[in-house]
């Protein structure tokens, strides 16, 4: 089974690189995020039409939404915070119908945090930090977990590795010591890096690239900001990842690019 994750940056703007997708990864689950859209105007029957009979969205107008896209049956969870009190269509969870047993899958839209990486004059910052501390402790509080999976644009490149230049992004909204500790704090709440389960953490590795740059692959100053997070248990059915760099170069391409994540289920 095949789990991706993809910021989409505006579902209906880019729904032909949905096809796109699928025609490169073939996922049995695809995972969206600042889908851009209300729910009323979700583009279901286009998306049924690329072989997902399985969709559950949460969205609004012009900002945020999340969005999972499923080939095998999911029921939505509920039960989880407003994070930060907002309501802003940031988190999407669902149980996964597979052949070894249900899977518990979370889609996850962490805030961005603005351009200044202080809490005190930044409200966009705060409230990123705010929302990473809330949800490390959401889960730190959840019973022993098993066969749950946290995949997304979480916003943040925690490793070294994870951005092309450590020293100079150390400031960067995105890479800052209070992000990188804080997400790395979620994650240890009882999850792996499924990507970095493959991908050796001395290896530099990137899934967002701005669009200012020019000529993005020459330059290569990405950022690593797509995650996908499996509790151990799942270690062993972890068979591949995909980070499809070449979507970068796509029509009207997004600046960030698919992740997927290959299980036995």
């Amino acid at each position: 089974m095949r789990i991706a994750t993809w910021n989409i940056n505006s579902l209906r703007l880019r729904l032909p690189r949905l096809a796109d997708l699928v025609a490169a990864l073939d996922p049995d689950v695809l995972c969206l995020q600042e889908t851009k859209v209300e729910d009323a105007l979700f583009p279901a029957d286009a998306v049924r039409a690329l072989g997902f009979p399985h969709i559950a969205h949460r969205g609004m107008k012009s900002y945020n939404g999340v969005a999972i896209l499923s080939r095998r049956p999911i029921t939505v969870l509920e039960g989880f915070p407003d994070w930060c009190g907002k309501g802003d269509c940031r988190h999407l969870a669902v149980r996964l119908e597979t052949e070894g047993g249900p899977l518990a899958l979370h889609d996850f839209y962490v805030p961005a945090g603005g351009d200044v990486p202080d809490p005190a004059t930044n409200p966009k910052f705060a409230h990123k930090l705010a929302f990473i501390a809330q949800a490390r402790d959401f889960f730190a509080a959840q019973p022993a977990l098993s066969r749950t999976v946290i995949v997304g644009d979480l916003n943040i490149a925690p490793l070294e590795t994870d951005v092309w230049s450590h020293r100079q992004l150390l400031d960067v909204v995105s890479h800052t010591p209070p992000e990188t500790a804080g997400l790395t704090a979620w994650l240890e709440t009882g999850f792996i890096d499924a990507v970095r389960h493959f991908v050796p953490a001395a290896e530099k590795h990137f899934t967002w690239w701005s669009y200012r740059n020019r000529d993005w692959r020459a330059s290569d100053r990405g950022r690593r900001l797509d995650h996908v997070w499996a509790t151990p248990d799942l270690i062993p059915a972890l068979r591949d990842q995909i980070t499809l760099k070449d979507a970068r170069d796509w029509p009207q391409a997004s600046d960030h690019v698919p992740v997927a994540v290959t299980f036995d289920t």
